[in-house]
């Protein structure tokens, strides 16, 4: 973990950038935590504890909890399984598996101000034994968060898609994911012809040349950042067209879905707000419009040189956001502070 990684808030959660839509509403969030350990009914019943409201079986492996206040949290098998779950054979599997096969947490989207309450339920998930990532081989479980687009315009999506793909490699290494997530398919990082086209091309695209861009580089949900649910809701026509059947399984939703971070939920000191000001910085950046300029000027620098190595873009990098300060919301050192 890198110096700069150790200066992300832990204790709060930053307000997105912008912080509204076009609409003028607060941007809302839904958060997915992936973990081992407790059942289906386990984890309801944690929920219900925490945050109100009773359990109720909706499906096999599948629970739902109405909450007075959040509203309705969905508790699952993780989908893969899901799928295949109620043969006598694939429930055996599952439990003698237990401790590898993900249950699934998952929110509506939430107010900013009800995000300390995800984060009450990930305390009170790991004190009833939840087991996360990091604690055996194989465990590749994730925390997803869903910040809401600010607006369907490429203005509003390809500067904060710009700002992850250039920043990638120093959210990866900074604070590296866990081996079993590398070893599996489900984020592989972007491809570097997608990064050089957002360099190069990506401020003089529509929605139109984004999509097909994307769509061209990377019609696959593993990624990092995983833009096909939010172009299936833009861009549905595109989307079926690239991908064929498989389009019919894409969830679509005007969402960021950003599936990149661990869930760490065993340890001690990891918080859902470090993840979440984690993707808080790339937002910052894509606001700041003459550092993601020169960024993007780096990165065609970097790329046309023949004897850089990718060790160098990260330490590059680690240059740059230091200087930039987006963990706590600086825009540079004059001091100029984010609203």
């Amino acid at each position: 973990m890198d110096g700069i990684t150790q200066l992300v808030p832990r204790d709060r959660f930053l307000p997105l950038r912008p912080r509204e839509t076009h609409a003028g509403a607060p941007r809302r969030a839904g958060i997915e935590i992936e973990f081992g350990e407790l059942t289906e009914a386990e984890a309801a019943d944690v929920v219900a504890r925490t945050l109100g409201g009773t359990p109720r079986e909706i499906a096999a492996h599948d629970f739902e909890v109405e909450t007075p206040d959040l509203g309705r949290v969905l508790i699952c098998l993780d989908t893969s399984f899901r799928d295949k779950a109620g043969s006598a054979l694939t429930d055996l599997g599952l439990q003698l598996g237990r401790a590898v096969v993900p249950v699934e947490v998952v929110t509506p989207p939430l107010h900013p101000d009800q995000l300390p309450e995800a984060e009450r339920l990930r305390g009170a998930l790991r004190a009833a034994g939840a087991r996360g990532s990091r604690e055996g081989v194989f465990l590749g479980f994730g925390l997803h968060l869903n910040p809401e687009i600010p607006g369907q315009d490429a203005a509003d999506l390809v500067p904060i898609v710009r700002a992850f793909a250039l920043i990638e490699d120093w959210l990866r290494k900074a604070d590296p994911i866990d081996p079993s997530r590398r070893l599996l398919p489900f984020v592989d990082p972007y491809p570097r012809s997608l990064i050089d086209r957002l360099a190069s091309a990506g401020p003089d695209w529509s929605l139109e040349a984004f999509a097909d861009a994307y769509l061209d580089e990377t019609p696959t949900r593993n990624r990092g950042l995983d833009m096909l649910p939010c172009l299936a809701h833009l861009a549905k026509d595109r989307v079926a067209q690239a991908l064929g059947p498989g389009a019919a399984s894409i969830g679509a939703r005007p969402t960021f879905h950003y599936r990149l971070p661990d869930c760490r939920i065993d340890e001690p000191g990891w918080r859902l707000a470090y993840e979440w000001n984690r993707w808080v910085m790339v937002e910052r950046l894509a606001a700041d419009t003459a550092a993601l300029k020169g960024l993007a000027a780096d990165w065609l620098d970097y790329r046309a040189a023949l004897t850089t190595t990718r060790s160098d873009w990260y330490a590059h990098l680690d240059r740059v956001l230091c200087k930039l300060e987006l963990w706590d919301g600086s825009c540079g050192k004059d001091g100029k502070t984010a609203p």
